[in-house]
């Protein structure tokens, strides 16, 4: 039986959230196995949707479809390559922020607990260093930086200092090895979940992205327009969470003379959606999702 590519998560609500409109324009940032995006489609006829994706396993799942646009690149350049497709504004932008299933159990791309292989974490392989030539060039400081605030792991100096003294690691297995004294018993899986985490979102940029990509989201949006945003991390959910609340990235909150919110985007719900028990029964990666939503003023 042929692997699933990757399981969408919260599929109903997020495809919902976009309020899809049959001859509108849409852009999926995330392509990955193509879930979200073949759910858009079914809802579009004379419509549009831009799919992208970096990760050049993704474009052997892109469907032969006349509505569908596939870009190969980083969404943190979504304004530029939509604009270039001949689009000024689109009606809706959707984005799942998680790994694919596909990469986490491929051992060959470094994203995997499981199996071994190289210490990579690319999301784009013909691009960037790689996560053990980041360790490789990077200080016990950065390390333990990187550790505490994108994998919020305790002790994260003790383990920073470990794995310096193990570096050229070369491999997720050399990795695991060096560092899975320092999981408490019962939390070994957590532990190193959490610890590659932090070395993937270091290496892909993965929070300075986001931002770079809600601000332009905010051009891209017709009036009226929705932005969905699966997000799997507490500093991912906060940065949405605040950027619908305020209209900015600073999530100040800004007022008129007539103490009116100031702002482009408001969001459609004020807490987020989170998957159904039967979802996360079905599909345990769903667990740490939070869906949010938002629309153009």
């Amino acid at each position: 039986m042929e692997q699933v590519y990757h399981t969408p998560v919260l599929l109903h609500e997020s495809i919902e959230g976009l309020n899809i409109k049959p001859n509108g324009v849409y852009v999926d940032v995330t392509f990955g196995g193509g879930g979200h995006s073949k759910e858009i489609l079914k809802h579009l006829t004379t419509g549009k949707l831009i799919a992208f994706d970096q990760d050049g396993e993704a474009a052997k799942n892109v469907p032969q479809d006349e509505r569908l646009i596939f870009v190969p690149q980083n969404f943190r350049f979504v304004k530029n390559w939509i604009q270039l497709h001949g689009f000024q504004q689109v009606d809706g932008i959707l984005a799942d922020l998680g790994v694919s299933s596909h990469q986490f159990d491929s051992g060959e791309r470094g994203f995997s607990i499981r199996f071994n292989g190289p210490l990579d974490m690319r999301m784009n392989q013909s691009s960037g260093i790689s996560a053990d030539e980041w360790i490789n060039k990077s200080s016990v400081q950065e390390i333990t930086d990187a550790l505490r605030m994108y994998g919020e792991l305790d002790g994260a100096y003790k383990v920073a200092t470990e794995i310096d003294m193990h570096k050229p690691l070369g491999t997720t297995q050399a990795l695991i090895d060096c560092t899975q004294s320092f999981a408490k018993r019962g939390k070994e899986k957590q532990f190193l979940a959490q610890m590659f985490q932090a070395f993937r979102m270091v290496v892909n940029d993965e929070i300075a992205v986001l931002k770079e990509f809600l601000q332009q989201s905010l051009e891209l949006l017709a009036p009226e327009g929705r932005l969905v945003v699966i997000s799997y991390h507490s500093l991912e959910d906060r940065l949405v969470k605040d950027f619908l609340r305020s209209g900015n990235l600073e999530g100040e909150i800004k007022k008129d003379f007539f103490g009116n919110l100031e702002r482009q985007i408001e969001p459609v719900k004020s807490k987020p959606i989170l998957p159904s028990q039967e979802e996360i029964e079905r599909n345990g990666r769903s667990r740490s999702a939070k869906l949010r939503i938002g629309q153009k003023k």
